[in-house]
């Protein structure tokens, strides 16, 4: 944990001197595309007049100067397979952003999703030594949540407070300044697979980058897309990408839980390849162009051109019905659905007040994929898009740029976690202790 913390306050510190000189980039390394933003900070928290647009979500003081997209490659289940593809696939997008920004960016932010992602839920207590509640009194209670044993080769991602109580207040979100005798707090912490995250940082350094943030891509979907009162009340954002599906739950503004589905809509792209023997280029372009979820009457005369180049005649000038496309794609979604009904199950989110859950990704584009996610989900369900950023392109603001847009977010307005307070070294190691998911007992 001390060189987890040590490595994590680090990247803090690059973040800080990435801010000051004016300039950072974001990298959000998917399995079907990565993209690169480059931000610049004015350091200013308000807009013109001229623009007549006011802010959201509190992305004042910075705006989108270089945007670039890349087929990515090298990249499977969200995790990095093959390096060297990896890396040139980062180069192409950082080197065209940085033409459209004119500007040269050395400190990066990145996000993935997958890496086998789990919560836990931790509480910690102290005493207050001087009635006012100070910051190493809530560094002194973060240190003092029992960490448990997170098994071999695991790192921890984020470590959130999510709730703090002083003298059986509840629902406190910042102690600091404030007058009691106990502190007490939960704190959300998210742990993935270490590997990923090696491979990660090393592919950075590669292409001569530092790496001053990394957060897990169901973290940045879910501030981007889901609006203040749905994270205040309680929501789920599924974040349907190419290789993996990522769930994460907000309540209280917090992010209470995560996971990922080994599952996306490259999988939906390899049944149609071979259900209709096209190759991936072509069924992706089926899959975009003609695909859907919910049959009609007409799909069975609505004919699709399979296409193709391999010299034989009647092979390439094959036609399928949408309806036969439908039956292909539906049963790979609705697993999809399922293992994602499963996993909403076991965090307990029958349990929130509000149970409302936003669809986001490239995936979740597949028209009538609402319909059918409110069939097996059973709650309710909105598509959702990333909130607008000042000179973002308009070709990156669909709901496949959600975490993207939602790590421009982060990078500007970090949440408070562990690695922000100077945590006493004596403190650091902890009683081992089974952990429980927070938010089913205390809140």
């Amino acid at each position: 944990m001390n060189d987890l913390y040590s490595s994590q306050r680090a990247m803090r510190s690059m973040r800080k001197a990435a801010m000051q000189r004016g300039v950072v980039a974001i990298l959000d390394v998917g399995s079907s595309k990565i993209v690169c933003l480059i931000l610049r900070f004015d350091g200013s928290d308000k807009v013109s007049e001229t623009e007549g647009v006011s802010s959201l979500a509190g992305q004042t003081g910075f705006r989108v100067i270089g945007a670039a997209t890349t087929r990515s490659r090298g990249v499977r289940f969200g995790e990095i397979s093959a390096m060297s593809e990896t890396e040139r696939a980062i180069r192409t997008a950082l080197q065209s952003a940085q033409k459209m920004a004119q500007i040269r960016v050395d400190h990066v932010i990145a996000c993935f999703s997958g890496a086998e992602p789990r919560s836990y839920g931790l509480d910690g207590s102290v005493e207050i030594e001087n009635t006012v509640v100070s910051e190493q009194d809530v560094a002194r209670v973060l240190s003092s949540c029992d960490v448990p044993d997170l098994g071999p080769g695991r790192e921890v991602l984020h470590a959130q407070p999510v709730n703090f109580m002083l003298d059986h207040r509840s629902g406190l979100s910042d102690p600091r300044g404030q007058i009691g005798q106990q502190l007490n707090t939960d704190m959300h912490m998210l742990t993935v697979d270490a590997a990923a995250i090696q491979n990660l940082a090393h592919c950075v350094r590669r292409c001569d980058l530092e790496l001053a943030g990394v957060a897990s891509s169901a973290y940045a979907s879910g501030i981007s897309t889901l609006v203040e009162d749905e994270q205040e009340l309680g929501a789920a954002c599924i974040d349907m990408g190419g290789g993996a599906t990522s769930i994460s739950i907000f309540m209280k503004k917090h992010m209470i839980f995560a996971d990922a589905v080994r599952m996306g809509g490259n999988h939906i792209t390899s049944d149609i390849s071979m259900g209709l023997q096209v190759p991936m280029t072509t069924a992706e372009r089926i899959k975009t162009v003609n695909g859907g979820v919910v049959a009609t009457g007409m799909d069975d005369r609505d004919m699709i051109d399979t296409g193709g180049d391999t010299g034989d005649w009647d092979h390439d000038r094959r036609q399928v019905s949408r309806a036969e496309l439908i039956g292909i794609m539906r049963p790979r979604v609705e697993e999809i659905l399922e293992d994602v009904r499963a996993r909403l199950d076991a965090a307990g989110f029958d349990h929130l007040a509000s149970q409302q859950i936003v669809l986001t990704g490239g995936g979740s584009q597949i028209p009538g994929l609402d319909g059918l996610a409110s069939k097996i989900l059973g709650q309710q369900v909105r598509l959702g898009r990333p909130l607008r950023v000042r000179g973002l392109p308009g070709a990156t603001t669909g709901s496949g740029f959600s975490s993207a847009v939602g790590l421009c977010l982060f990078a500007a307005h970090p949440q408070d976690e562990l690695w922000d307070f100077e945590i006493l070294e004596n403190n650091q190691g902890r009683s081992i202790k089974r952990a429980v998911k927070w938010f089913r007992d205390n809140w």
